[in-house]
């Protein structure tokens, strides 16, 4: 950098002098004219006459005043040269640079903040945190038991899934269902219902405040519709999580999946974890 910088305030000296050289004549003094005037003696005293400036007067005039400006307009370019300079050295990534690839690699394999700490109550009662999950891969559902189409088929599609890669694979993979309207499912609401589709898929509620915080954490969107007593639809996001077994998000899987497309998807993602 000081190098640099060095080279380029001798490159303006240069250029300062040879510009001077250029603009200032070489020759002795030259009279120019009409440079002044005083008035003429004599009975006509209103007429001006012409008074010769010597050249080495408007030469030393205008050194003067190139001494001061070239060099400031080429500081202003050397300044700006130094600061575009300066800016490519923090941007370059030095090749074979340990840190600066870790970083770059850190950035890449980044997944979503998605998922975090929690406190519910299954439909036994019990208290369920997300440590109480630790140990098994999972795969979470959110939705509400009064919806006509979608959540029921998201449901029926999770436990299929669940079974295809238990029957088939021998692997196990806990589903797991949390209401997002739990002023109308309760726990024992819950357990009549989820057990229609399989016993195994584990069902949580809890008050308002933590359901709305677990749907933030997992960034899970809904919204009540038309509403009218307790006789109302939810507009949510129907997404489906995958959570390995220390509970951390891998993959968000979509309404357009199906049961055995679901399946094959987990199966490839727990054996690429091994």
């Amino acid at each position: 950098m000081r190098s640099t910088f060095r080279s380029l305030v001798f490159q303006s000296r240069c250029l300062t002098t040879n510009f001077n050289r250029l603009l200032v004549p070489r020759q002795g003094p030259i009279l120019r004219h009409f440079r002044g005037y005083a008035a003429a003696s004599g009975h006509n005293s209103s007429r001006r006459v012409p008074i010769n400036i010597p050249a080495s007067e408007e030469r030393t005039h205008f050194r003067s005043w190139s001494n001061y400006a070239v060099p400031t307009v080429l500081l202003v370019i050397t300044g700006a040269g130094l600061l575009i300079h300066y800016n490519d050295e923090r941007r370059v990534v030095v090749k074979g640079s340990n840190k600066s690839k870790e970083g770059l690699e850190k950035r890449i394999l980044s997944k979503p903040a998605i998922g975090g700490p929690f406190s519910l109550i299954d439909s036994e009662y019990r208290s369920v945190t997300e440590q109480d999950l630790k140990g098994n891969w999972n795969v979470m559902y959110f939705g509400y038991t009064s919806s006509p189409d979608v959540c029921p088929d998201e449901i029926e599609k999770m436990a299929v899934a669940v079974q295809i890669l238990d029957k088939e694979d021998n692997l196990k993979v806990v589903p797991i269902f949390i209401t997002i309207d739990p002023p109308r499912d309760g726990p024992s609401h819950l357990r009549a219902y989820l057990k229609e589709f399989d016993p195994r898929i584990l069902g949580l509620t809890g008050p308002v405040s933590a359901i709305r915080h677990m749907a933030q954490e997992y960034r899970v969107f809904f919204k009540k519709l038309e509403e009218d007593g307790q006789d109302y639809l939810v507009d949510l996001s129907h997404n489906m999580y995958l959570l390995n077994p220390n509970m951390e998000f891998v993959r968000c899987f979509g309404p357009e999946y199906h049961s055995q497309e679901l399946a094959e998807e987990i199966l490839k993602e727990v054996k690429g974890a091994k």
